[in-house]
């Protein structure tokens, strides 16, 4: 991990937890593409509300990344780059946009919580995206949904 603070975070976590010493480390993500969504996502994490992120599929081949998979752990950081928490994944379902639904939306506890919401400002994100590599968003282009649960943040 090339950032510190969460490379420090990822150390203050396998302190408690030496079962995973031996697990690959984490990679460190920043929600969204502006300072207020980031932070305010960030935060939604640390309170227990954000339990859910979605990437698109075109994003991460462009991008090189690989799909994520249970167990992965993951450093959550502010627009900044410093580490708010670390959460891991427990659940992974590639699916069309259109498919998504009302419960799915609460669970990733952004805005009102509701699918118009989720529709709207996750459609604008791919959109700026997938510009980036002269491609444009659909209806049925596969969205990768990745739930998650909080397993460690600092106590101040």
């Amino acid at each position: 991990m090339e950032n510190t603070s969460a490379n420090n975070m990822w150390g203050d976590y396998l302190k408690n937890h030496l079962e995973d010493v031996f697990h690959e480390a984490p990679k460190t993500i920043l929600f969204c593409d502006n300072e207020h969504d980031a932070n305010q996502c960030a935060q939604l994490v640390k309170d227990g509300i954000k339990k859910a992120t979605t990437d698109s599929l075109l994003g991460l081949q462009h991008r090189n990344e690989r799909l994520p998979k249970i167990g992965d752990f993951t450093v959550v950081t502010n627009w900044a780059g410093e580490a708010q928490c670390i959460v891991e994944t427990t659940k992974v379902v590639l699916k069309p946009f259109f498919s998504i639904d009302e419960e799915y939306a609460q669970i990733e506890g952004e805005g009102d919580k509701s699918l118009a919401y989720w529709k709207k400002t996750h459609w604008d994100y791919y959109t700026r995206e997938l510009a980036e590599f002269e491609r444009v968003p659909r209806e049925s282009m596969i969205v990768v949904c990745q739930t998650f649960k909080k397993v460690f943040e600092r106590k101040k």
